[in-house]
């Protein structure tokens, strides 16, 4: 569940994600508001940006039972550039939602033999969520500027055997809308706790969670009352009104929960950053290989792994490239440099890269960003960010639209600001 974002995910989506954020480090040792593209996000950034930061340090100095590190990209691999990013908090949107997201990696190795997949995630929340969530409501404000506070936590899982230790990776992703945040965090009663965990959304490794604190086994998801976007500052009734009662958990048993059908949707909902880690998860040996066989041909950036992102209601297939064009900032425009971008470095790239992606329906859009450089030392860098229909991308690519009516039904940013693109008014 990814809060994406450059990354999978509640970018995983939480995955991560939201959310799509410029390919910069930003000085504040935070994620900078120039970074987040939803308006609401990038205000809510913006203005709890001091508060943020302290956030940050108080993070950092915690003593948890196992050393935690805030990390923006859960997957990155050791070495790459993205593995050494720590900003780890920030404002995305999910499911319509504006969340504070805080992902991290809390180094415990749980033994799969010992900990069931529930003992290890309610752990992990207890040891980890909790004491963050407890600072995060001492320094942030409760306030309507956004609906909810997630986490993404990944942790390590080992299969201990006589002849081999394998160790794994599983993420928790939580999602408790504003008001239980602030509440879970100010109350000790394991009744109310599991009550407030049973409305908000829980997923584990993409998968959407039963979380029963202190138990082996997980609560049935089809039993529990959960909304995709709880009424902030409402008190829920799940417990009194659903036609499934999920007893709370107080003491060594809990009665097997009662799976009940849900009525079905009246529309495709939207998707959420479990969605975006599910992708993850499934077609990252498909995305390591991209980056192994064909990353220096497309010129993808080594250390920006591909990713699966949430961005408004679409989820996004994500790549950064480094242009091989070299502009001067003073002699171009936005416009020259973006229609240029396009025509020249990444529309001849397309047929073969496309043959490269993942084929499966679940997401909607790629999402090329094209780092422009001005010269060491000079001037910043600029990311030109084309985000493209699937659909729109395939018609490309056979010949069936020219690159105008790509472009013309995809989004084009220039560092995050939404421009109108005629390739040929600009040549």
């Amino acid at each position: 569940m990814t809060f994406n974002v450059h990354a999978v995910s509640l970018s995983g989506k939480m995955v991560s994600v939201g959310i799509l954020l410029a390919a910069v480090t930003s000085v504040f040792g935070q994620v900078s508001p120039a970074e987040v593209l939803s308006p609401r996000s990038r205000d809510a950034e913006q203005r709890y940006l001091p508060q943020l930061q302290s956030l940050h340090q108080s993070i950092d100095s915690a003593k948890l039972s196992f050393p935690f590190k805030l990390a923006r990209y859960l997957h990155a691999k050791p070495g790459q550039r993205a593995a050494l990013d720590s900003n780890g908090i920030e404002f995305v949107e999910f499911q319509h939602r504006v969340v504070l997201k805080i992902s991290g990696a809390f180094s415990a190795a749980f033994n799969s033999a010992q900990l069931s997949r529930n003992e290890r995630a309610s752990r992990t929340f207890q040891e980890a969520v909790v004491p963050i969530l407890r600072l995060v409501s001492q320094q942030i404000p409760k306030s309507t500027d956004y609906d909810a506070i997630g986490f993404e936590i990944i942790y390590d899982v080992r299969d201990a055997d006589k002849s081999y230790d394998l160790v794994g990776k599983e993420v928790l992703s939580v999602v408790l809308a504003r008001e239980d945040a602030f509440k879970y965090s100010n109350t000790l009663s394991i009744l109310e706790r599991q009550q407030l965990l049973n409305r908000s959304g829980v997923f584990v490794n993409g998968e959407e969670f039963g979380l029963a604190l202190g138990q082996r086994d997980p609560l049935e998801v089809e039993a529990l009352e959960r909304s995709a976007n709880p009424d902030a500052g409402q008190e829920s009734s799940s417990t009194a009104s659903t036609a499934v009662q999920v007893q709370a958990i107080s003491g060594a048993v809990v009665a097997p929960a009662v799976s009940v059908t849900q009525p079905a949707p009246e529309s495709e909902p939207a998707p959420s950053f479990a969605d975006a880690m599910r992708l993850q998860t499934q077609f990252q040996p498909q995305l390591n290989a991209i980056l192994r066989e064909g990353g220096r041909r497309f010129h993808l950036t080594e250390g920006t792994a591909p990713s699966f992102e949430i961005s408004g209601d679409q989820t996004v297939l994500h790549f950064t490239l480094q242009n091989t064009l070299s502009f001067e900032r003073t002699t171009t425009s936005i416009y020259k440099r973006a229609a240029q971008s396009f025509d020249l470095f990444l529309a001849p790239e397309l047929r073969d890269f496309s043959r490269q992606l993942p084929t499966d329906e679940g997401y909607d859009a790629i999402e090329f960003s094209v780092i422009n450089q001005f010269g060491v030392g000079r001037t910043s860098p600029e990311t030109i960010d084309y985000i493209c229909p699937r659909k729109s991308l395939r018609a490309f690519v056979g010949n069936k639209i020219t690159s105008q009516d790509l472009i013309s039904q995809s989004i084009v940013l220039v560092n995050g600001v939404r421009i109108a693109l005629n390739l040929q008014l600009v040549e």
